[in-house]
């Protein structure tokens, strides 16, 4: 289960008692509505169909996908596709590569997403053993479709805008300093990374 509308709105509303410029923003566009995702495989699958197209695109690749598969596929439906049936349905090369990882790790019992490690860092050492699954991905899973309210994708571009903006830094900063900066926002971290996506769609008028 993801992070709730309710789980989100009792996080920052603890953490805006730490943070005057967090309750500031909250007042001024409200509370981001919950991103939860199906926890499973295909969760993940749908990423790797997505990376670097359109939504647009994504979409139409997976519509096809479930076309040729079945809408209830299992990873043995996909392993079982030639390279030519999976590239009619869009997926090139690589991504085929990509997803027979996926889809491999779970045939052989090695990934079972109902059981995950408890351990964040653990968690995401295993999904990143997935090829073409890099931390970002591990962690935008780990929080949408797991709901782990920990979670802090540091790497992502407008998390670190959203924390340039909330706290009027000079600069966009870094991997390793947005990672530092949200120290003090632990436990509740995967709840003020929403916020930063809510409040970077959101800019001052």
């Amino acid at each position: 289960m993801g992070l709730t509308a309710e789980k989100l709105r009792s996080d920052l509303d603890a953490l805006s008692q730490r943070e005057p410029r967090l309750a500031a923003q909250l007042a001024r566009i409200g509370y981001p509505e919950a991103r939860i995702r199906p926890r499973g495989y295909k969760t993940l699958l749908r990423t790797i169909v997505g990376q670097q197209v359109s939504v647009a695109a994504a979409a139409s690749m997976w519509g096809k996908l479930e076309a040729e598969l079945g809408e209830d596929f299992t990873p043995a439906c996909l392993l079982k596709r030639d390279f030519d049936t999976l590239r009619a349905c869009g997926l090139s090369r690589q991504k085929q590569g990509y997803a027979r990882s996926l889809c491999e790790l779970v045939e052989a019992g090695e990934l079972d997403f109902h059981a995950l490690p408890e351990d964040d860092e653990a968690a995401i050492e295993l999904l990143t053993r997935i090829k073409g699954i890099g931390r970002w991905s591990a962690e935008i899973y780990l929080l949408f479709a797991e709901g782990r309210p920990d979670i802090w994708p540091a790497g992502d571009l407008a998390v670190q805008e959203g924390v340039k903006r909330l706290l009027d830094l000079p600069e966009r900063p870094a991997e390793k300093a947005t990672r530092q900066l949200a120290e003090e926002w632990a436990p509740q971290r995967g709840s003020m990374a929403i916020f930063t996506w809510h409040f970077y769609a959101n800019p001052a008028l």
